[in-house]
């Protein structure tokens, strides 16, 4: 089925029969953009956009390789990790998310998942994870958000599940209304 070559620090799609791959992601340009360079790089790739999508392919024709995202506009994706590691065991799921914590990737990997990162990714970062060895470690991150950044998309994040409440979102930080709403005028850090 797949040869492994130990003197490498990864295995190569080619090792593989099934290339097939499961992207799962409700941004749609980032989910075509991904899957156009997923199959340039050898992968059979399936899109899906929701977690009802991404359930059926589960069930139905579970894929070899899967990047699904945390979460969805219906609901979590470590559903369809579950579903997809109970109809086959081996697949290599990598969870996929913009708001990275540690409980979050303790529970993708007791789900199935053999990795976790955090967006923005490109497809070498999919392919490299992916395609790791189980005991290789993980490379970090060419480009990784600077603290700045990532401490933005937190607040824009909790701002957003408030329905854009600058109050309750605040009073959720513990942080002055004032000080948030300096900060969300401001454009995003690099």
């Amino acid at each position: 089925m797949k040869t492994i070559n130990t003197d490498l620090k990864s295995l190569k799609i080619s090792d593989f029969e099934d290339k097939s791959l499961l992207i799962l992601d409700d941004d749609d340009p980032f989910r075509g953009r991904l899957a156009r360079a997923m199959e340039k790089k050898g992968f059979q790739v399936k899109e899906a956009k929701s977690v009802e999508e991404g359930l059926k392919i589960a069930e139905n024709t579970p894929t070899n390789f899967a990047l699904v995202d945390l979460r969805l506009e219906d609901g979590s994706g470590l559903e369809v990790v579950k579903a997809l590691h109970k109809s086959k065991k081996d697949s290599r799921i990598v969870m996929l998310t913009g708001y990275g914590n540690l409980p979050t990737a303790v529970a993708a990997v007791k789900a199935g998942a053999i990795d976790y990162i955090a967006k923005p990714v490109d497809a070498d970062d999919v392919e490299a994870a992916l395609l790791a060895l189980p005991e290789s470690k993980a490379r970090p991150p060419e480009n990784p958000m600077s603290a700045d950044r990532v401490k933005w998309e937190h607040i824009h994040r909790v701002f957003e599940l408030c329905n854009r409440n600058v109050s309750e979102t605040a009073r959720r930080l513990k942080m002055h209304r004032r000080t948030l709403q300096r900060i969300l005028s401001k454009r995003s850090p690099r």
